[in-house]
């Protein structure tokens, strides 16, 4: 399990505050936190989630309680437990855990909430252990803190930004005719880990007829001159905040006529949609404000997804660019801006930088060129 120095211990219990009175404001007796980003946000390790139980508890009133296997216990030596007022309960096979992390919620809970990614198996047990106890997802409790980042994290995702930006600036070393997308792929991830981030979380390598597809991984087609290649890539850095960037590249002159014209209008629906973001706008008015360009342009039915989604210690997290999402922007949030379009057996495109929302307007963490790169 990796542990860092940052955050410091103020940072952590500063959060932890919150996350209770999030807790107690949301109705709900304790959170019941499992491995994962949660964690992390909360305790600056993540842990890892296997068969035996680890479970963070945070009670609305009263000190949190981590419950964890005693052979896993090492691998929290890093957290500062003291400082945080964190109880550690250990325990060994034969034991009941879900007892444990029970006595760590005061009097009779009556409304508990689960992260979002607890395992079922984990989930069931709980319902028997707490059977009086209304059983609530965590996720809508702690994105509420998690999706407003605070300067340290927001320095995170600008590094993890310009770390991304430099693998882009190198992509005429790889991005070569003749070569699979598989054989790029893996170029591209060596240079993500030496640019600086802990690992390639993601590489999208779609060439020609497979750029259409928006979550294309990689494969053993061979790229050709004239082929239009959609590059999505991003990963976590040490501190565990994300990259996440898209460009797409043309091998010379591109072979479909209508690439250019095409790939202008997603241009200007991807900076209209940057350049309408400040506080107090909704999320489904960024949306709405790409969508509604490339739909005018004639492509409405080839842009078959959001515009985005917030990224931090997630890749995908809260906010959500999206229609029908009514949340108002406010000065930390960090997410993506990524209109495409998608042309199925052509070609596709799309262009995606991470832009912060400012006190005043919005900042771009992403800053390569937006152009259709040739190469």
């Amino acid at each position: 399990m990796s542990t860092t120095a940052w955050p410091d211990a103020a940072c952590l219990l500063a959060r932890l505050r919150r996350a209770q009175e999030a807790a107690a404001h949301a109705g709900v007796d304790a959170l019941l936190v499992s491995p994962g980003s949660d964690m992390r946000y909360l305790l600056g390790v993540g842990g890892s989630s296997f068969e035996r139980l680890t479970c963070l508890v945070v009670p609305a009133t009263g000190d949190p309680t981590l419950v964890v296997p005693a052979l896993e216990r090492p691998g929290y030596a890093d957290v500062p437990t003291d400082d945080l007022n964190v109880r550690v309960a250990t325990w060994v096979d034969g034991e009941n855990p879900y007892d444990l992390t029970s006595q760590a919620i005061p009097g009779a809970p009556s409304r508990v909430a689960l992260t979002d990614v607890m395992m079922a198996m984990h989930v069931l047990r709980f319902r028997d252990q707490l059977p009086d106890a209304q059983q609530v997802l965590a996720g809508q409790i702690l994105c509420e803190l998690r999706m407003r980042k605070d300067d340290a994290e927001l320095a995170a995702l600008k590094k993890a930004g310009e770390a991304i930006d430099r693998v882009h600036a190198r992509m005429g070393e790889w991005l070569v005719a003749g070569r699979t997308e598989a054989e790029v792929g893996a170029d591209i991830a060596a240079a993500i880990v030496a640019e600086g981030h802990a690992e390639a979380a993601f590489i999208i390598v779609g060439s020609g007829p497979n750029g259409a597809s928006p979550h294309h991984d990689v494969s053993d087609r061979v790229i050709e001159r004239g082929d239009v290649v959609v590059v999505d890539i991003g990963g976590p850095l040490p501190e565990g905040y994300n990259s996440d960037c898209t460009r797409t590249y043309v091998l010379g002159e591109p072979r479909e006529p209508d690439v250019l014209a095409t790939f202008q209008v997603l241009q200007r629906a991807q900076q209209a949609a940057v350049d309408v973001v400040r506080p107090g706008v909704t999320a489904q008015t960024v949306d709405d404000t790409a969508r509604t360009i490339i739909t005018d342009a004639g492509f409405g039915d080839y842009f078959i997804h959001r515009t985005g989604h917030g990224i931090g210690l997630d890749v995908h997290e809260e906010p959500y660019i999206v229609a029908g999402n009514d949340q108002r922007l406010e000065p930390g949030m960090a997410f993506s801006i990524e209109p495409g379009i998608y042309l199925p057996g052509r070609w596709g495109a799309r262009i995606e930088d991470i832009v912060v929302v400012t006190d005043h307007g919005v900042a771009s963490l992403n800053n390569s060129p937006h152009d259709l790169v040739v190469l």
